[in-house]
């Protein structure tokens, strides 16, 4: 049994666990099976729900708009940062 404050460690990831590297605007980016990293219009980041089940087709075609769209909205959250620190 553990102490009541100790923290638990997550287990390393298996040996065989793949990802893909695909190469965007940014440079080369991984993915695992859980897909890109979507960033929402608020700023917050979610994934692609049903990635597992697309067509390589369709996950090529999500990520060059996702790359592009995803650039654009780290962009304006950079911005509204400055503009809150020149405050």
């Amino acid at each position: 049994m553990t102490e009541p404050n100790t923290a638990l460690a997550l287990p390393p990831p298996p040996p065989t666990a793949t990802a893909t590297e695909v190469n965007v605007d940014a440079g080369a980016v991984k993915l695992d099976s859980l897909g890109p990293m979507v960033v929402n219009s608020d700023g917050t980041l979610s994934r692609i729900a049903n990635w597992g089940s697309m067509t390589d087709k369709e996950r090529e075609t999500t990520l060059r708009v996702l790359s592009k769209r995803n650039k654009i909205r780290l962009e304006n959250e950079e911005q509204k940062q400055r503009d809150t620190e020149a405050q």
